[in-house]
């Protein structure tokens, strides 16, 4: 049985835990070429381990254009193309309106928005018609959580940029999506659980289906925005969040 990605190059920037890591073990195991991208060299080496199948890790930032360049370099000489983006690599930090500051709002927006925005025009150039980018959005880009301001604005900013790619790319056949995840298990969520008692029945409660989200369930949507299977879809925001957004 031939497999979805077989022979495809894949680049998934933070992709050494979480929903990045995840999605890059859905890769690989689907026969795709996969590389990883992370800030941590040691947590970045184990993922590549974890992946498997040949997966490359590129240590970088993508708040860093040097670190881009340098990927995507190595994706050229290797390959000399790129088939799937899945612009993943973010950070989520929370603050209230009276206690921001310039640090915070430039290290979200540095990383969030205009590491993605270059994460993807860099990749480009090696792109042909058939590609598909994927954006990691959130549902805090559509609600109002408390204290989560600038988080989601750069969220609801890469909604936008889904909009606004699919018609810049569309006369080169890439199609541009987003798939925004809900309350997922990721270590980020274990930790706040661990710190938070009785978070976790709360978001439970919260949530239609009734429990938290799985860092592979967000990957197997990515792989379907990805293929074929997803053709006709372009500049949509796909929810992975148990029902929040729609109920």
């Amino acid at each position: 049985m031939t497999k979805r990605f077989e022979g495809k190059v894949v680049v998934i920037t933070g992709g050494s835990e979480g929903i990045g890591l995840a999605t890059a073990k859905a890769f690989a195991a689907e026969g795709a070429h996969v590389y990883v991208t992370g800030r941590r060299p040691q947590q970045l080496e184990e993922a590549v381990n974890q992946i498997g199948h040949g997966a490359v890790g590129i240590q970088g930032d993508v708040a860093s254009q040097a670190d881009l360049n340098r990927l995507y370099e190595r994706i050229r000489q290797d390959h000399g193309r790129v088939d799937v983006v899945f612009a993943n690599a973010g950070v989520s930090e929370s603050a209230s309106i009276d206690t921001l500051d310039e640090e915070h709002i430039d290290r979200l927006f540095n990383i969030n928005v205009k590491g993605m925005a270059f994460t993807v025009q860099k990749a480009l150039p090696l792109m042909t018609a058939g590609g598909s980018v994927i954006l990691t959005g959130s549902a805090a880009g559509s609600k109002g959580f408390a204290n989560l301001s600038m988080y989601s604005a750069t969220k609801a900013a890469i909604r936008s940029f889904a909009r606004t790619w699919t018609t810049d790319l569309k006369s080169k056949g890439i199609r541009v999506n987003v798939v925004a995840p809900g309350m997922i298990r990721t270590p980020a969520m274990e930790s706040y659980l661990q710190h938070n008692p009785g978070a976790e029945e709360a978001l439970h409660q919260m949530t239609p289906l009734g429990r938290i989200g799985l860092a592979e369930e967000v990957a197997k949507n990515v792989l379907f925005l990805a293929s074929e299977e997803s053709s006709f879809v372009a500049g949509v925001e796909l929810f992975v969040d148990g029902g929040v957004m729609a109920v």
